[in-house]
């Protein structure tokens, strides 16, 4: 995903001066130079845009230390972290049960650090000019395992009998995990006869290339691409709801509005690079996640993210 060069604050870089454009560039602080090592990312599709965003920002302030950031879907980021492996994961959904144990039992400790808001979109082809809005009960006949959707005329008789073509994310992603409990009541309840993929930019390329195509991803893919790709509205009971800033915040998109985590390996913390990177994060999540596409949370809850880390 390309991710917008980003502005941070003159006073990251040097308190002595008065402009960014006139400036020469800052020298490193001994601390700053004294930085170094390898931080071993790997997760969420869907959280990938946030700290690939964070740690080239970092990158700036710390050359000397190498942010590695995979994407792997959040199980399979899951399944490195819980073995040791990396040292944060990015996750679209909490931990689950066994995830937890397995980390347990291979003696992992983490902390769970909430990043941002993200409503999963819905979304087809721009050609496609008839899909206005979507039930929540019309997406469960449409993905549930047992479906006999095909065409688009099975959802609604009155819409052209056209093959339905379905593109989503892959079952080790946490966007795959929410969408099924959330639609179908069940995680990872869904046919599996689409194109599927846990990299959302393989997903933006099909959607946009196919005029029967429907699928699901993070808002950030919506929002980078809108150009490409026509949003389709949700109603849970309440009327068709698109997601937006306003509507993923106040919880009105529903029932696919949700939270984004980071979760840490406590040993990772006890690497200076690492804390380091974490304060970094925390400290510019705010703007970074907005530019991203995402939603940032309240002030308080970074301050509070901050505290657990120290």
């Amino acid at each position: 995903m390309k991710i917008a060069t980003l502005a941070i604050s003159c006073l990251l870089l040097s308190s002595l001066v008065s402009g960014c454009a006139k400036s020469p560039p800052a020298t490193p602080s001994p601390a700053t130079q004294e930085l170094s090592g390898v931080i071993e990312i790997d997760g969420s599709s869907t959280v990938y845009p946030i700290t690939e965003a964070v740690a080239e920002e970092f990158h700036r302030v710390h050359p000397g230390v190498q942010v590695n950031v995979g994407v792997s879907g959040t199980g399979g980021g899951f399944k490195r972290f819980t073995i040791g492996e990396t040292d944060i994961s990015d996750a679209s959904r909490p931990i689950k049960p066994l995830e937890a144990q397995q980390a347990e039992a291979n003696g992992i400790e983490y902390l769970e650090l909430q990043v941002a808001l993200d409503g999963i979109s819905v979304v087809v082809n721009p050609q496609n000019d008839f899909v206005d809005y979507l039930t929540v009960e019309e997406l469960k006949r449409i993905w549930e395992p047992s479906s006999t959707v095909d065409s688009w005329d099975d959802v609604r008789p009155e819409w052209p009998s056209r093959r339905l073509n379905l593109y989503g994310p892959g079952t080790d992603s946490g966007t795959f995990d929410y969408f099924t409990e959330a639609i179908m009541g069940q995680a990872r309840a869904s046919r599996s006869d689409y194109t599927a993929s846990e990299d959302d930019n393989v997903l933006v390329q099909g959607i946009a290339g196919d005029r029967n195509a429907l699928g699901y991803f993070g808002y950030a893919y919506y929002a980078e691409n809108a150009d490409k790709l026509k949003l389709v509205a949700i109603d849970s009971g309440n009327g068709p709801v698109l997601p937006t800033e306003a509507t993923i915040q106040s919880g009105e998109y529903s029932p696919l509005s949700r939270p984004l985590f980071i979760y840490v390996n406590k040993k990772s913390l006890e690497r200076p690079e690492v804390k380091a990177f974490l304060e970094f994060y925390m400290e510019n999540a705010a703007q970074l996640v907005r530019e991203v596409g995402y939603l940032p949370l309240k002030a308080e809850i970074y301050q509070q993210n901050l505290a657990s880390i120290q």
